[in-house]
């Protein structure tokens, strides 16, 4: 009886985790599903973490965006930016897996957050990275 039990829960968790993988690589392969919670719009990409801190710091650049701060260690970074106007930006990366990265993007205050600047940022990602 215990047997069965256990063979039954190595199989149940087998298929979560084989559902929640392709959820992971529906979502990064271009979807278009974001999440907004507290001003940070966050979506995943099929990148590596490495490929896709370079991409988020060339897009910054390419929207003349002053990058004030760049913090990394192997599994998450952050880049602090700010606008022409002095709005500022946070982006933050997370390897969720090898070759799939989470990106959260703020831009503005606590309480005044531009989503429509986010949304261009996530954009000119998604665009250099395909």
């Amino acid at each position: 009886m215990i047997r069965k039990l256990l063979i039954l829960l190595l199989l149940s968790s087998y298929f979560i985790m084989l559902g929640c993988a392709a959820f992971i690589a529906g979502t990064g392969a271009g979807a278009g599903v974001y999440t907004y919670v507290n001003g940070e719009l966050k979506t995943s990409y099929q990148a590596t973490f490495d490929e896709t801190n370079r991409v988020c710091t060339a897009v910054l650049k390419s929207l003349e965006m002053e990058i004030t701060e760049k913090t990394s260690d192997s599994i998450k970074a952050k880049i602090k930016a700010r606008q022409t106007d002095g709005t500022p930006i946070t982006i933050k990366t997370v390897m969720r897996a090898p070759g799939t990265t989470e990106v959260s993007v703020r831009s503005g205050i606590v309480g005044i957050w531009d989503k429509k600047v986010s949304e261009l940022i996530h954009a000119s990602i998604a665009q250099r990275l395909q």
